[in-house]
């Protein structure tokens, strides 16, 4: 499909740096010296100054800087350094020396595991010349054992200076394989193209397939080469590509043109010769990176401040609705694991399948329902809005990024306005351990209650989807705070703006649980006074299936009454009984000005301001008053003089 006429866009890399290591007297300064002069050297210094390879020495245009190292015991720590600063690094071998090559397994190739340089490594034999025509040996019978153990290694080559036998060779591989990097894109070993490869390809198959038939047409081809390559392909080219896929692959010619498998073949056969830029410059052209990821960045006004949050727009949900009934294929209402991974088989993955994502949403016949699915990307959104954008455009939502997402109105707005027009919230869920926080999260997205203790274990979120009074939908992220981790959230101050409404919960038939749930709720509250990030705050007296403890009922609503907040929420996990517990959530959050707690120390200093503010208005009354009266005295003054 490429056009060699053509050079296609390399990396975003604007210079690769190449260091050379190896065994003393394998050739590394002869080999940098011939490559620059063209010539072989009569004489060349122990180690070669950096050498920088003009950007037209190869046809990707990229200039090249080679290093030149000492493999002496006392420059270790200098070769270490450049190392861990290479692009790519060649590792040398003298042909006549086989000890050398055994080094670079036993040696060389660990060190640079050891020194964690992960870059590609073109293993070098220098001096094929003075390797005697008896002791020939078979390179690849050699090599592929350290290949295999050595992934890192892309190319192995021999060449001699001398005779100018593949030097410039040597560092074209190198920098090849720094720009268009074979990793990523295939397995060597199966000889296959890798999973993250296959679904970019299946993506971009997809976004060039305009009528949706299955098949790239001609024209459908040559609009693809004309946007990859910037040259059109002739009708009896188009025919050659054709023909060199159906010959191997019948399946990947059909009578409306090629077909997915045919272009999926395609792009293994370029990289299997080795013409990896082609296949790299068809990613990077629809805006793959080296990691075959989407470079998907938030537009440049979407900033916001810490209490404004992240949310889909409707055009974005309506698209992730009509996404789900798509690949629904049974029509039972729910995505189940095979559904959802086909639906993200244009992205590199499934974007749930680790935390804070893969358990936080509920289950239906071990899939997803609609308000799962919504559920989770409103989570996503939320926590990492850039992710959430990027994901949307590997499941081809086309439109404007900036449709897709909008920014909220601040929260100290809100509470000013006394409403909140936010459809995601997400409430801090703080108390002891073994205060029922976790069995309240399992409650909330319809996992069974466990008759068990500490359950709790590390910050996790669990998002569903509360219907309202009147039949409004708001999604509710419950967002898990373990008690060891509460000092280390409050050391931010903007660790708490982010927090649209927080419960506090404590075990209602333990003493302890709601003396250290109250001191949470007072730390909390004075972090929130102090930093100017408040919200409502709820109590919940969980485990009321119990008896409570003596004095329970009066002590906390005395503790509510003061701090002017609601009265405790009872519930009952167990039982069942959640007392409309989410839906108060979703309310108190709906309404920023209220249930906010005051603290002692909050309230002396609103009353000071207050008296400080009053003050000030005394002072400017009476400074009004003495102006005008000054002002009259004038006039009096004046008409006094006039009439004398």
């Amino acid at each position: 499909m490429a056009n060699s006429q053509t050079r296609p866009p390399s990396s975003d890399k604007k210079e690769v740096r190449i260091v050379v290591a190896g065994e003393r007297g394998t050739g590394k300064s002869s080999l940098i010296a011939t490559v620059a002069t063209e010539s072989f050297p009569t004489q060349v210094p122990p180690v070669m100054p950096p050498t920088r390879l003009a950007e037209d020495f190869f046809p990707d245009r990229v200039p090249v800087t080679i290093i030149d190292t000492s493999s002496s015991m006392e420059n270790r720590s200098k070769l270490a350094q450049d190392l861990r600063l290479a692009d790519a690094v060649v590792l040398t071998y003298a042909c006549d020396q086989p000890a050398t090559l055994d080094r670079l397994n036993e040696f060389w190739l660990p060190e640079l595991r050891r020194l964690e340089v992960r870059v590609p490594v073109i293993v070098v034999g220098c001096k094929l010349d003075t390797r005697e025509e008896a002791t020939q040996v078979n390179l690849e019978a050699v090599m592929s054992p350290i290949m295999h153990r050595f992934r890192e290694i892309e190319t192995c080559i021999e060449c001699s200076c001398r005779n100018l036998i593949q030097v410039p060779e040597v560092f074209y591989y190198a920098q090849k394989a720094v720009l268009h990097p074979t990793t990523p894109l295939f397995d060597q070993e199966s000889q296959t193209l890798k999973p993250r490869c296959v679904r970019a390809l299946k993506r971009i198959f997809i976004l060039c397939d305009h009528d949706k038939d299955g098949a790239l047409s001609d024209a459908e081809l040559n609009d693809f080469q004309v946007k990859c390559f910037n040259a059109p392909l002739q009708p009896s080219e188009i025919m050659g590509v054709k023909r060199v896929v159906q010959d191997k692959l019948p399946e990947g010619v059909n009578d409306r043109g090629l077909t997915l498998t045919g272009f999926l073949f395609l792009h293994a056969l370029f990289i299997e010769k080795g013409r990896l830029e082609t296949t790299w410059t068809v990613l990077r052209k629809f805006g793959y990176d080296n990691d075959i990821k989407l470079k998907v960045d938030l537009p440049q006004n979407f900033k916001r401040a810490p209490d404004q949050s992240v949310e889909l727009t409707n055009e974005a949900v309506d698209y992730l609705k009509g996404y789900f009934s798509l690949f629904d294929a049974d029509n039972d209402k729910v995505l189940r694991p095979g559904e959802l991974d086909e639906l993200f088989s244009t992205a590199p993955d499934i974007p749930w399948n680790e935390a804070p994502y893969v358990d936080a949403a509920e289950k239906t016949l071990g899939g997803l329902s609609l308000h799962a699915f919504l559920s989770k990307w409103a989570l996503m959104t939320l926590l990492e809005p850039a992710k959430s954008l990027a994901y949307l455009t590997y499941i081809g939502y086309m439109v404007d990024p900036a449709s897709a997402l909008r920014t909220t109105r601040r929260r100290r707005l809100d509470r000013k306005k006394q409403q909140s027009e936010r459809n995601v919230f997400q409430c801090f869920v703080f108390g002891p351990k073994n205060a029922g926080k976790t069995a309240l999260l399992n409650s909330f997205i319809g996992r069974p209650f466990i008759e068990t203790s500490n359950l709790e274990t590390n910050e996790r979120f669990a998002v569903n989807v509360v219907d309202q009074l009147g039949g409004e939908k708001k999604t509710l992220v419950l967002r898990e705070i373990p008690e060891d981790g509460v000092k280390k959230l409050l050391s931010n101050k903007e660790s708490l703006a982010a927090c649209d409404v927080a419960i506090f919960v404590h075990d209602s038939s333990d003493d302890l649980s709601w003396k250290r749930a109250k001191e949470l709720l007072l730390d909390v509250a004075s972090h929130g006074e102090t930093s100017g990030y408040e919200f409502p705050c709820l109590i919940v007296a969980a485990k009321d299936d119990l008896d409570p403890f003596p004095m329970a009922i009066e002590d906390l609503t005395r503790v509510s009454q003061d701090m002017g907040i609601e009265g405790p929420i009872p519930v009952s996990v167990k039982l069942g009984d959640l007392n409309n517990l989410f839906r108060r959530i979703i309310n108190a959050a709906e309404q920023p000005h209220l249930s906010i707690p005051e603290t002692e120390a909050g309230r002396n200093r609103k009353q000071y301001r207050q008296l400080v503010n009053r003050s000030l208005m005394f002072v400017s009354v009476g400074a009004a008053v003495t102006i005008i009266g000054l002002a009259a005295y004038r006039v009096y003054a004046a008409r006094k003089n006039s009439s004398g």
